[in-house]
């Protein structure tokens, strides 16, 4: 470390700072990584901006007395790199040139392990369900817990050791584990979690009929999972794939990629011979007929939310048909606009999905570099 190295009091935690950008905190970020790094990979928020100067700059102005000329000396930066060891370098030029900055303690890197829970309400169930959210990517996942029972539902395998911890804090043990379909941007935890709690992993039938290649219990439209004394009812949701399915837990309903706050799963993601405007048709059927008896009032618990989103991740079904025109478009419109508008696909979603089929592995350390990055499964209303 150079002569310029941040000191501990010039630094912010990675979980500092999820909770400065999660409270709507005005934020400054000065990103010291290559433009490639920030293209793929940046972090947001609804009250974040992000400054761009590459690392290299700052060396080159630190020997020309010039660094201060980098940056407004009036404003205030969490400095940002791959681990923290650039970024830490430059906190301590500005701060010799007396610009305000601190350090994100383990980079990019460091912001990738961020993982926070949160309780959900549910008024119709004695169940309670908390939510997982990874800041970094904007997946969820949840747990279900009631009588000394708990479910999870669409775990990460970077964290599925967290699940296990929790629920033993809670005096509960592991009696299932769901995940809503294959997943396409990030390794799931289902196997991880289920052989850690001794229990048969569950995934949509139809999921299964893809090829699924490890041992695993398909679940039916209409089955159920009993969690204390409450229940997970399967709900058949096709169209961000072929098996997607939703849960049902009194008056919260688990949509996973089906239907988000600010939009819907794309429908391109399955690959193989399986026709995106086909699905995009499905997912109609699934917004407009299949959650048709379910009421206003019933949560919305999606698997993705938007960076800009304010927490809790959730809100009223009726909200949704309201604010979201999926609901009142035409058919042909809505996949029209869908097929159309997908969007670049999550960072190595091919290698992702054989992962989670069971036709590929690949170690801790693999995974966790294969999803990192913005996971693209919505298609913005």
């Amino acid at each position: 470390m150079s002569e310029h190295d941040a000191d501990q009091s010039s630094a912010v935690s990675p979980e500092e700072l999820a909770d400065a950008v999660e409270s709507g905190e005005s934020i400054t970020l000065l990103d010291v990584r290559n433009r490639e790094e920030i293209d793929a990979w940046r972090i947001e928020g609804p009250n974040v901006e992000s400054v761009h100067v590459p690392y290299m700059r700052f060396v080159s102005a630190n020997v020309t007395g010039d660094v201060g000329s980098l940056v407004d000396p009036e404003r205030s930066y969490v400095v940002v790199c791959p681990r923290g060891e650039e970024s830490a370098e430059v906190v301590g030029m500005l701060e010799d040139e007396g610009i305000d900055a601190r350090n994100l303690s383990g980079g990019m890197a460091g912001w990738a392990d961020v993982y926070r829970r949160r309780e959900i309400g549910s008024t119709a169930t004695d169940a309670t369900v908390f939510q997982y959210h990874r800041p970094a990517t904007g997946c969820l996942g949840y747990t279900v817990v009631d009588g000394g029972e708990a479910v999870v539902v669409d775990p990460l395998a970077a964290f599925s050791d967290r699940y296990l911890e929790d629920v033993a804090d809670l005096d509960a043990e592991v009696v299932a584990v769901v995940d809503t379909h294959v997943h396409a941007d990030h390794v799931s935890g289902l196997r991880a979690v289920a052989d850690a709690a001794g229990v048969s992993p569950s995934i949509p039938a139809a999921a299964v009929e893809r090829g699924i290649d490890y041992a695993v219990e398909g679940r039916e439209d209409g089955d159920a999972i009993e969690v204390g004394g409450s229940e997970l009812r399967f709900r058949a949701s096709p169209g961000h794939t072929t098996g997607s399915v939703s849960l049902l837990l009194g008056d919260v309903l688990f949509s996973g990629d089906a239907l988000f706050l600010n939009g819907v799963g794309r429908p391109d993601l399955q690959g193989g011979d399986a026709d995106p405007s086909n699905l995009a048709g499905e997912l109609h059927a699934t917004l407009t007929e299949r959650f048709a008896e379910l009421p206003d009032d019933t949560v919305v618990a999606p698997g993705h939310v938007r960076p800009e989103t304010a927490a809790p991740y959730t809100a009223a079904l009726g909200a949704l048909r309201a604010r979201l025109s999926a609901f009142s478009e035409p058919r042909a419109a809505f996949v029209d606009r869908i097929v159309g508008s997908v969007g670049e696909p999550p960072a190595n979603h091919g290698r992702i999905v054989a992962i989670n089929l069971g036709r590929e592995v690949v170690d801790d350390a693999a995974a966790f570099e294969l999803e990192l990055g913005p996971n693209n499964c919505a298609v913005a209303d």
